[in-house]
């Protein structure tokens, strides 16, 4: 039976299914409650948690159910300053402040979290699930998580850097597939050479390493859990799929530009964080678009972008916002986390004739 396997008997879910972690405005409490009390796994995306709202979370997460959660951070990269490249973005910041009414942006005091801050946070409260992406934990990282009963999932978007995870010591590996929207877990080879299809990088990633594997990146409906178990996953990964739930944090614009007709085209860009990430198209990333030596490292943009990006949330002006999605974001309905959880399990059964 593929809707039972060790991942889902170890974590206590009822389906092999992964609300996928999403940090930024649509990651809330509700949202990662609800898909764990529907008997998937709910996970935070935490990354831009200060320690304080991660403790604060996990704990109201402990308060609403006794099932499985997980939380999200990501590793840190190495980054620098460049004044040349930082100013030349900041006066596309200047321009985009100008049009939403707000004051010229100021140099950011804070560029990002502090991960060590973070990380204490995690081992002290010790949620169920730990989960990580933009490059592998030190093995020491993994045995201390390990230590106090926490489950370590590693993010792959190639085998080799499957097999770096596993190597750390790793209980499990999402597979992120090139249609995954949000940032890209590449952390060994450029992006560029890390564009690998969910549905070919999977079974790959089975045989290469033997630990459970989730399938992440493209996967819409039940449809695409059914394909993704059949490929070897213990369990498939949505994240687009749960943008438009009322659990959800997006925004009024943001959710318009999900439903509308003329936005389901997708595509990369490091206009917003200066990461490669995968989200709609809209008027700021296409002013940036071919213009990539003028974006900084990441994170700086991130931090220089957040109180454009903020407010035009407010404002309902999609044109600024970093509207990530996958390239299954037209099949994305707005239901309550829970009726999304079991459309898509009813669906995945019927295709592979389960009861």
């Amino acid at each position: 039976m593929l809707f039972a396997n060790d991942f889902t008997r170890r974590l206590g879910l009822d389906h092999p299914l992964v609300q996928a972690p999403m940090a930024g405005e649509t990651s809330t409490v509700p949202l990662s409650l609800e898909a764990s009390k529907a008997g998937a796994l709910g996970s935070l995306g935490a990354a831009y948690f200060t320690p304080a709202k991660l403790r604060d979370s996990i704990r109201a997460m402990r308060a609403g159910t006794d099932r499985s959660f997980a939380v999200n951070l990501f590793i840190p990269v190495p980054w620098g300053r460049d004044p040349a490249r930082e100013a030349a973005y900041a006066n596309e910041i200047a321009r985009a402040h100008q049009a939403l009414g707000l004051e010229p942006p100021q140099p950011p005091a804070q560029i990002e979290e502090s991960f060590e801050a973070q990380m204490q946070v995690v081992l002290e409260e010790a949620p169920p699930v730990f989960s990580s992406t933009f490059g592998a934990p030190d093995a020491d990282l993994v045995t201390a998580l390990q230590r106090r009963n926490i489950y370590v999932i590693g993010t792959a978007t190639t085998v080799a850097e499957a097999l770096v995870l596993k190597q750390r010591g790793v209980d499990a590996i999402i597979a992120q597939g090139a249609e995954a929207g949000g940032h890209r877990g590449s952390f060994l080879k450029p992006f560029s050479q890390s564009m690998i299809g969910t549905m070919a990088l999977v079974p790959q990633i089975v045989d290469a390493t033997g630990l459970p594997v989730l399938a992440a990146g493209g996967i819409g409906d039940g449809r695409g859990v059914a394909a993704a178990l059949c490929l070897g996953a213990s369990a498939a990964a949505l994240g687009t799929a749960f943008l438009l739930s009322p659990e959800s944090g997006a925004s009024a614009a943001y959710r318009a530009a999900l439903t509308s007709p003329a936005q389901t085209e997708t595509t990369i860009t490091r206009a917003f964080s200066g990461r490669p990430a995968r989200g709609l198209r809209n008027d700021f990333l296409e002013r940036l678009e071919g213009r990539e030596e003028i974006i900084p490292d990441y994170p700086i943009p991130n931090a220089w972008s957040r109180p454009m990006r903020q407010a035009a949330a407010r404002q309902g002006e999609a044109g600024y916002l970093s509207l990530w999605a996958g390239q299954a974001a037209a099949m994305t309905k707005p239901e309550p986390v829970a009726t999304i959880v079991a459309r898509v399990m009813a669906q995945a059964k019927a295709v592979l004739g389960e009861p």
